[in-house]
């Protein structure tokens, strides 16, 4: 064997795995935590942590089975829902494509909306597997509009419109959509079709009831409300659901909702498991429930509430135009044309070490996105928004100091 020719890296170049450091454009290492407010992945609390870091054991062991088990009973309150959720080994993205191919099949017609980037990208993903989209475009201010859900599905009177597909929390604009109120349209018309709803950035901090709602499958993941990192992809499964899968024709094998059904009766899984995730949602099942869900969502309307007194004192926009949508995930501050969102976030980062969203697709360089959900406190808010204010004035933008004022006293209320 021939020695190396590589040198040995000198060990104060090996960053600490137990801290995070940030480098800015002047090469300066922070003291400090990071602050991390983009609207996920977030901040995953040490308890978490220290869960996800037990041995991994055998998954066809009773253990196992036992771990398996807890998790699925708990995890359906957060959904709001009796019936079965199948936890995948995948991002949001995979259980979005999941509960595509397990109840549609090619040539199928679904109805979408242009209510940000991620609900193109859902579409994009729709036309890929060969479905058939009708995409009613929208100004990424405002969420689905229940009247629009209504006419085009009393249009359809031969049905062929197999699903409607909305994203609840649209994580690139900070607008919620009503979902009731869609459901309630799709009643309205006495119209067939499924209801897959997108709840990645919602689930665990916006009210949201599966069962109630009567939607067909939620879709969501681990690294926003659930406090986790990205790993984990879910589908909360209706009877109406699972009633349309066993005609769905789209190509399907590690998606399929068959098998994992079958081995989840007995605690298991058809592939091998992400153990260590499982762990981890174990204990941020429990943190939720020991809060108690409607005081998470209490908090997170209280937090979104006190960053939107901040944005309007400052006197700059909330790109959310209807304030029936007003999302408490996040927030997307809306720029003047001649201001560009992505130095304020570079100044940030640099001065604060503070993360914050990008503006994404038709917004890029307008918005930047403040994320106030999971593990989040008053006084985190403070700092955040704190940071905020000193980044608009650093970035040359004309605002009241005044904003981060009107923040502090709605979270002294």
């Amino acid at each position: 064997m021939q020695p190396s020719n590589k040198k040995p890296q000198d060990a104060s170049s090996i960053p600490d795995a137990t801290t995070t450091e940030n480098r800015g454009e002047a090469g300066l290492v922070t003291a400090g935590r990071h602050f991390l407010q983009i609207p996920g992945p977030t901040n995953v609390p040490d308890r978490i942590l220290r869960a996800i870091a037990q041995p991994t054991i055998d998954h066809r062991g009773p253990a196992f089975a036992e771990l398996a088990l807890d998790v699925l009973h708990r995890v359906k309150p957060v959904f709001g829902t009796s019936g079965p959720v199948v936890i995948y080994p995948s991002s949001g993205t995979g259980a979005w494509e999941a509960a595509l191919v397990n109840t549609l099949s090619p040539g199928d017609h679904v109805l979408a909306f242009e209510t940000g980037h991620f609900a193109t990208l859902w579409r994009d993903m729709a036309e890929g597997l060969g479905l058939v989209v009708d995409f009613v475009p929208g100004d990424w201010r405002h969420g689905v509009d229940p009247a629009v859900v209504a006419e085009r599905l009393a249009a359809d009177t031969q049905h062929r419109i197999a699903a409607v597909m909305v994203v609840h929390n649209e994580t690139s604009t900070g607008v919620t959509s009503r979902v009731p109120e869609i459901r309630a349209a799709i009643d309205r018309a006495e119209h067939p079709a499924l209801l897959l709803v997108d709840t990645i950035s919602s689930l665990g901090s916006i009210d949201y009831r599966h069962d109630e709602w009567g939607v067909d499958v939620t879709v969501s993941c681990s690294q926003k409300g659930l406090m986790l990192p990205p790993g984990l992809g879910f589908n909360a499964i209706s009877e109406k659901a699972l009633a349309a899968a066993e005609g769905a024709r789209l190509p399907k094998s590690y998606w399929n909702w068959a098998p994992f059904l079958e081995a989840n009766e007995r605690g298991y899984y058809p592939y091998t498991p992400p153990t260590n995730l499982l762990y981890g949602l174990r204990e941020a099942l429990v943190l939720l429930e020991s809060e108690g869900l409607p005081a998470v969502f209490a908090r997170h309307d209280r937090h979104a509430a006190a960053t939107r007194a901040a944005v309007q004192g400052w006197g700059l926009e909330v790109l959310c135009a209807d304030e029936r949508e007003h999302s408490s995930a996040l927030t997307a501050v809306l720029l003047d044309e001649e201001h560009d969102a992505n130095k304020v976030r570079q100044i940030i980062l640099d001065r604060f070490d503070m993360s914050l969203g990008a503006g994404l697709g038709k917004v890029s360089g307008r918005v930047f996105r403040i994320g106030h959900l999971g593990d989040f406190n008053d006084l985190t808010l403070a700092g955040t928004l704190s940071g905020v204010q000193m980044g608009l004035e650093l970035a040359g933008i004309p605002i009241d100091p005044d904003g981060i004022r009107a923040a502090l006293e709605v979270l002294r209320a």
